[in-house]
């Protein structure tokens, strides 16, 4: 499904892959193939993390969020190895556990937000 937003919740463990346009929401989970904890260092996080941007493909504008480092972690990952995907991350937020449908609520409500500001030269 080619959608234009997606927001990603992740952690550590998992991550919560909601791609959405006006009329379509598909979620997706994704689960890291370690079963130790770790701080998203190693070839895990790697596996991890290709994982997470193989489900970003055809999205236009990505929201990265999560509890903790890891949405930072898996950014900067991008940045080094796929920067197609970077170049789609707009933001990180920091956000509990929501659920998918909350996920999409904030991530609406962000884009909203964001879209507009984009489109008016005079916030940039």
């Amino acid at each position: 499904m080619s959608t234009f937003h997606a927001v990603i919740w992740m952690d550590h463990s998992e991550a919560h892959a909601v791609m959405f346009d006006r009329e379509h929401v598909q979620a997706q989970r994704i689960k890291s193939r370690s079963h130790h904890k770790h701080q998203g260092k190693g070839d895990d996080s790697h596996a991890f993390f290709a994982d997470i941007a193989g489900a970003l493909t055809g999205t236009h504008e990505v929201l990265l969020c999560g509890p903790g480092l890891a949405h930072n972690q898996f950014r900067e990952w991008c940045s080094h190895h796929q920067a197609a995907v970077a170049e789609t991350i707009v933001d990180s937020v920091v956000a509990d556990h929501p659920s998918d449908a909350q996920l999409v609520a904030l991530a609406r409500q962000f884009f909203k937000k964001f879209d507009n500001m984009a489109a008016d030269p005079s916030l940039a």
